[in-house]
């Protein structure tokens, strides 16, 4: 019976761990994690405007883990052997035959002032103090921006503040109070999105145009403080900050004698590898994969590695060479609570479609799917 230990507990993590259910019925699989629910993070952006609670997006772990026979060991993970074998916890060590890291990555705090902001993918309390906020605010400045991994331009998580941004113009003209608010949306990049592809980054500035919202754009980002985003460019005054900063690897990984990309996460090669490891992979957030500068960080390509990360290993516990590679695609809905815009890349060919009320419902049937089908 092999063992399978797998670090996470979001979408890597759980596709991983389906997708060795499947393939493997005898496997004796654990999730390693200090969560005992799952947070449904794409959803995050309705929290402000009410249109999803807490609950729904929080679901508990116990049910998946039952149905696909997975012990879910309650721990952070701390450090690492060094052939790999042997993970290591706050709440003791977990011997494995194989190896996947999926523990997601973390957000890059270290411009001044930094405590100032409110990063919105760091879960549901982050959400509602968005919500909070809001609600406080009789008028004023936002500004809703986000930067990269100076060592790594690929390790950042942009889509969902263009989502933030639109949802909460959207959400103060549902409320009669747009008149009174100053958004502006600001980036070192002088093209934001551009993962998304040319025409998505038009697209997006058209759309914050027809929106009144003012840009800052391609200027360096200095540091922040209670009422102002300091930048090389000038001030923006903001009574309310959102910033999405770069991301890095998780800290227990300078514990283990992991590669590391120049960004600080895992090294890893098309199969999900990690270079120098037996049976030891990486999924998600946690890896930088070879491939092209637009991939994105996004739950639907941790989801494609993760599948190639779980069948290469199955195969290399049966003594085969792993063959598994995973696509690269970007497909995302960016969404105002209202409408969406739909955006599609892949290598040979990128799409936006239009700003239309059918893709918020297909984000929301999709989240309905989602849950419905693991919890």
């Amino acid at each position: 019976m092999d063992k399978i230990t797998i670090v996470g507990s979001g979408f890597a993590a759980l596709t991983a761990a389906r997708r060795i259910r499947q393939q493997s019925r005898a496997a004796e699989i654990t999730l390693v994690s200090p969560q005992t629910d799952f947070i449904y993070l794409p959803s995050l952006i309705w929290i402000p405007s009410g249109l999803r609670q807490p609950e729904d997006l929080r679901k508990p772990l116990q049910p998946f883990c039952q149905r696909h026979r997975i012990h879910h060991h309650r721990a952070s993970a701390t450090g690492l052997s060094a052939d790999g074998r042997t993970l290591l916890t706050d709440q003791g060590e977990i011997a494995n035959d194989g190896l996947i890291i999926c523990s997601g990555g973390r957000f890059l705090k270290k411009l001044p002032g930094i405590e100032h902001t409110i990063t919105p993918c760091e879960g549901i309390e982050a959400a509602l103090a968005i919500r909070q906020r809001l609600q406080q605010l009789p008028g004023g400045d936002i500004a809703i921006g986000f930067a990269t991994n100076p060592n790594e331009p690929s390790a950042m998580r942009g889509g969902p503040m263009f989502e933030f941004l639109f949802g909460i113009d959207q959400q103060l003209r549902d409320e009669g109070r747009r008149d009174r608010f100053r958004l502006t949306f600001f980036s070192p990049a002088p093209a934001p999105g551009n993962r998304l592809g040319p025409k998505a980054v038009a697209g997006l500035l058209q759309e914050m145009a027809r929106r009144d919202i003012a840009t800052h754009l391609g200027h360096k980002i200095k540091g922040f403080n209670p009422q102002q985003v300091l930048t090389e460019g000038g001030e923006i005054a903001a009574d309310l900050i959102l910033f999405m900063p770069g991301m890095s690897g998780n800290p227990w990984f300078d514990q283990s004698e992991l590669p590391r990309s120049p960004g600080g996460l895992l090294q890893a090669d098309a199969q999900c590898r990690i270079a120098g490891f037996e049976r030891t992979y990486v999924a998600g957030d946690s890896g930088s994969f070879p491939g092209p500068d637009w991939m994105p960080k996004q739950a639907h390509m941790a989801d494609l590695q993760a599948t190639a990360a779980a069948d290469n290993l199955l195969q290399e516990l049966r003594g085969e060479t792993p063959t598994h590679t995973f696509k690269v695609e970007l497909i995302c809905i960016v969404d105002s609570c209202r409408r969406g815009i739909f955006v599609a890349r892949t290598p040979k060919r990128s799409l936006i479609a239009p700003n239309l009320r059918l893709f918020h419902w297909a984000k929301r049937f999709f989240e309905w799917w989602y849950l419905r089908g693991r919890f």
